[in-house]
């Protein structure tokens, strides 16, 4: 199997024998690979209503939340096992707040002139911005959810561009 095949199921994180392994990207051509990606949390009004009053005992609760995200990105790679570490080149991640829905929702994007994509960098940078406003939350409400966290577009890479249909 040439390095840059995919086993016979289509996944690249396995080889032919099922074992899983990191992708050899060495023959992949340098480009600039960009993604991003959103998602929400939901919560009680009076809780969105606690962090845009900026009275949280805890501080700024989005500023917070952007700075975590942020920092996830660049340690994706030690926690998603057969991730590249990746040279970052920028991350900018965006809230907005819906008081209508009581949803917070978070925009990743995550760029990099490299040989592997920044999927998987910017989908944690909103899984993380989303729970860090969920720990700083949860003593006033617990039952907040964490909903559609899904990648945006991509491009880059031999594949080229990808955009959800929504």
């Amino acid at each position: 199997m040439n390095k840059t095949q995919t086993n016979h199921n289509g996944l690249t994180h396995f080889d032919q024998a099922g074992q899983a392994h990191m992708v050899d990207v060495g023959n992949k051509d340098v480009t600039h690979r960009i993604a991003k990606a959103r998602g929400l949390i939901r919560m009680l009004p009076e809780t969105l209503a606690l962090i845009l009053s900026g009275d949280h005992k805890k501080g700024d609760v989005i500023g917070i939340a952007r700075i975590a995200a942020i920092m996830a990105t660049k340690r994706t790679s030690e926690l998603i096992p057969l991730c590249h570490p990746l040279a970052l080149t920028k991350v900018a991640v965006d809230f907005e707040t819906n008081q209508d829905t009581s949803t917070i929702s978070c925009e990743a994007r995550v760029e990099t002139f490299g040989k592997t994509g920044v999927e998987i960098e910017a989908l944690m940078a909103v899984q993380v911005g989303l729970l860090t406003i969920y720990d700083m939350c949860k003593a006033v409400d617990k039952g907040m959810t964490i909903n559609e966290v899904k990648l945006l577009e991509k491009s880059g890479g031999k594949s080229g561009t990808w955009r959800i249909t929504e």
